[in-house]
């Protein structure tokens, strides 16, 4: 076992095996490094990965050996995490292994960084978190709620874990042995606090909006009983398969003989597969515009010379902005911004930041962000994502800034707080687009 240092948290991560490709297997909700090799099917299936990969996996931050944390982990941060793991053992692209509510982190993953992912098997992925007449396989309000009393009251007694064994692995149920790992495994995994945080998280989560931008191989593989939102996925990632399983009673396949044979069967043909497929040029990218509220009647009001000089100190302010957050400027318009970020997260903090400095310079800016499937044309970014980033903007009010309904999801379980804005339509962009405007972070505790 090693770590790796994100910021001043340490990330705990293991490799094994030899294979020609790289494979990350990316755990959901749960995880422990130690205990996990404590349970010999589990064993079995990490064994299989290894004799045709070489495997990294990792305890995410708040979880298992790694640190813990004050405010539960966004996506984007735990993306950032897996980042930093393959960065330091030398992994320049991997396949991407999850399931669950894992799947979410490894398709912002592979939309953000396709340069970084071979492909993805994805088993029985969750792409949204509540429940919608889009996506009605989601618990509802009423369920979720139940699940965080639950949760917060019984986290960490054999009770409640002992229920939890009979909804996901039914087939162990009165198994003492299983339930006594069961129990090892998820204490070890995240503390009572940690594991209602997590829930708190996943229950805002959704890359729904992501799917479109997923362009690398993905096979999706699904029980029968949850087809149809794993079919619900596949139907949204261009270069994606539907394996459908046998059937699985609970939620892991290393559970049942059959299942898991077809599951590594499918895995070890999907990985020699991908292996040299060349990376797509599309990204995903998060956008930020910025633009100075009634700036022409501040210009005539100073005169050219004056002007001049304060866009020349707001531009300043603006890129040591953006170098402080990782934004890179790709645009600066006579009074505005367009800038990239590889995270929603970043984008909005940069933009607050930057919102406190224009009170020293006597402006007002307006900023909007959307995060979206980008082309990369000679260093710039084009495509529909950058038409929808500046309408955003356009309809923010002074001193506002105004995302997409896409960003909002994203950055589920973050302590940023939104006021939502309704849907809109945007002008020369097709569909209706739900706006929120960022409000003051909560305060961390």
């Amino acid at each position: 076992m090693e770590y790796a240092r994100s910021g001043e948290v340490a990330i705990a991560y293991q490799v094994f095996g030899e294979g020609p490709v790289d494979l990350v297997f990316a755990r959901g909700f749960a995880g422990d490094l130690l205990t996990t090799w404590e349970q010999p099917p589990l064993v079995h299936q990490l064994q299989c990965f290894a004799a045709i990969a070489r495997v990294l996996m990792l305890d995410k931050r708040g979880t298992g050996l790694s640190d813990g944390f004050r405010q539960p982990p966004t996506l984007e941060t735990r993306m950032d995490d897996l980042r930093l793991v393959m960065d330091a053992v030398g992994s320049e692209r991997a396949v991407l292994w999850s399931a669950q509510d894992g799947a979410r982190l490894a398709l912002l993953f592979a939309a953000t960084y396709p340069e970084r992912t071979a492909g993805l098997v994805l088993y029985d992925p969750q792409a949204g978190s509540r429940r919608d007449y889009d996506y009605p396989w989601a618990p509802d309000d009423e369920e979720w709620r139940r699940r965080l009393a639950d949760a917060r009251e019984g986290w960490g007694t054999v009770e409640y874990f002992r229920r939890l064994v009979a909804d996901w692995a039914p087939e162990r149920v009165g198994d003492g042995e299983f339930l006594d790992w069961f129990v090892r495994h998820m204490r070890r995994s995240l503390s009572p606090g940690a594991a209602v945080g997590f829930l708190r998280a996943t229950m805002g989560a959704d890359v729904r909006d992501v799917l479109a931008a997923v362009r690398v191989p993905t096979l999706v593989l699904a029980s029968p009983v949850r087809r149809e939102p794993a079919a619900y996925v596949a139907s949204r990632i261009r270069s994606s398969e539907l394996v459908v399983l046998p059937s699985v009673r609970g939620l892991f396949t290393w559970l049942d003989v059959e299942a898991h044979e077809r599951a590594m069967d499918e895995t070890e043909r999907f990985v020699a597969r991908v292996g040299q497929v060349a990376s797509p040029d599309p990204v995903l990218a998060t956008v930020l515009f910025t633009d100075i509220v009634s700036s022409t009647d501040r210009a005539a009001e100073l005169g050219d010379r004056a002007w001049r000089e304060l866009l020349e100190r707001h531009h300043a302010m603006m890129r040591r902005r953006l170098a402080e957050f990782g934004g890179d400027e790709l645009d600066t318009a006579g009074d505005g911004f367009l800038a990239a970020f590889e995270g929603p997260g970043r984008a909005i903090q940069c933009a607050l930041a930057f919102m406190r400095d224009m009170p020293a310079l006597g402006l007002e800016v307006r900023a909007g962000v959307h995060t979206g499937e980008c082309e990369r044309l000679d260093g710039k970014l084009a495509g529909i994502a950058v038409a929808v980033g500046a309408r955003v903007a356009s309809m923010a009010k002074p001193g506002e800034i105004l995302v997409s309904g896409t960003v909002q999801d994203l950055v589920a379980g973050s302590p940023l707080v939104f006021e939502d804005r309704g849907a809109h339509e945007l002008k020369g962009v097709p569909g209706s687009w739900r706006l929120a405007a960022v409000l003051a972070p909560r305060s961390r505790v």
